[in-house]
């Protein structure tokens, strides 16, 4: 089985913007078929971080919220809250974060809805029975809507290699406590050596399992304490800290996969897909940063199939050329860019969606 992803690139002309290629892209996808008059309709979306502006534009967001409503359904934004320290970790700093960002009732049309509620507790736990769980916890507005359009950013992870439709829906939608189960492979270990006891880790480790050892005159991780979220990797300036899988990066990929299908199997036949190769930095949007882009912008894909899009995405960006200055400049001997950024193999997330029947990776680029 192979499925079509519809694709247009950047180009622009009269009459012509990418609102109404994203708006031609979504309507020759089928994803309107998927609305039904009076559909609570969810748009997965990520709000970006205070300081990170690589999150998909708020005028896209308004204009689909546009076509959502032209069929009779009632779309509103959301996300689910972070498990990390910063900007989204509750729904009041999450929607303060959103608003700050440009994704105002005002701009976008729609009311903005965190997903797991006020701290992260409003979920519902969705039977799945795979591999690694039985049942997982999905934010309760999520859930309960009738349909769901995932609008994403495609951009490199640290964790993941990749992230793309998959970890928009699957650890975009877990509730607090569904991300740290999703993160539980993690153990980041530091190198005294390298450690500058600055206490930036610190500051973002959202378990206080980091402290500074005065002795070694370098930071410690209580791996009781540790939740495995992986944010001082990232966090760190040198960096002194990298990721010590438990086992290994796979176990992460597939939980994550294992979350989507909880997402989109109560909702089959009512689920689209829109992802935005634009802005493509290294590394996730939950920081409060956005590094440079690994290469120029490519264009917009939309898809029935979650796994086809990400196949399709990182396909794409593996075709361009690398831009001077970006954190995989000069990594010729690693031709893939997103193992050039963090030497992660990012297959495992495709082939075991496929596996699990999220899609398929077999896919037909349709050229808008």
């Amino acid at each position: 089985m192979t499925a079509e992803v519809f694709f247009t690139d950047m180009r622009t002309s009269s009459g012509r913007s990418l609102l109404d290629k994203m708006e031609k892209l979504f309507e020759l996808a089928g994803m309107g078929d998927a609305i039904k008059a009076g559909d609570l309709v969810a748009i997965k979306i990520h709000f970006g971080e205070q300081g990170n502006l690589g999150y998909v534009r708020p005028q896209y967001l308004r204009r689909l919220v546009k076509s959502i409503k032209a069929r009779g359904g009632k779309p509103f934004l959301t996300d689910a809250n972070t498990l990390y320290v910063g900007s989204r970790a509750n729904a009041v700093d999450h929607l303060q974060t959103a608003v700050e960002n440009g994704f105002a009732y005002a701009v976008v049309d729609a009311p903005l809805i965190i997903a797991d509620g006020l701290n992260g507790k409003d979920f519902i736990n969705v039977k799945i029975d795979k591999k690694h769980y039985e049942s997982v916890k999905i934010g309760t507005a999520i859930h309960h809507a009738n349909s769901l359009i995932a609008v994403t950013h495609f951009k490199g992870h640290e964790l993941t290699g990749f992230g793309g439709t998959l970890k928009n829906l699957g650890m975009g939608s877990g509730s607090r406590g569904g991300k740290q189960a999703m993160h539980s492979d993690v153990a980041p270990k530091i190198n005294p050596d390298k450690c500058l006891a600055c206490g930036t880790c610190i500051e973002w480790c959202p378990a206080a399992a980091i402290s500074i050892d005065e002795k070694e005159d370098a930071a410690v991780i209580d791996y009781q304490k540790c939740i495995g979220c992986g944010e001082c990797t990232v966090t760190c300036p040198v960096p002194a800290i990298k990721v010590s899988w438990k086992t290994t990066t796979q176990a992460t990929q597939e939980k994550i996969a294992e979350y989507a299908l909880g997402v989109v199997a109560p909702k089959a036949g009512k689920v689209g897909y829109i992802t935005f190769l634009t802005d493509i930095s290294p590394d996730c949007d939950c920081f409060g940063w956005n590094d440079a882009p690994m290469v120029a912008d490519i264009g917009i894909l939309a898809s029935l199939d979650p796994v086809a899009i990400d196949q399709a995405a990182v396909d794409l960006v593996n075709q361009q050329p690398r831009l001077v200055g970006s954190k995989v400049t000069g990594k010729i001997e690693e031709k893939d860019h997103f193992k050039a950024a963090h030497n992660i193999d990012w297959s495992y997330q495709l082939a075991y969606a496929e596996e699990i029947g999220l899609g398929t990776r077999s896919y037909k680029l349709v050229r808008v």
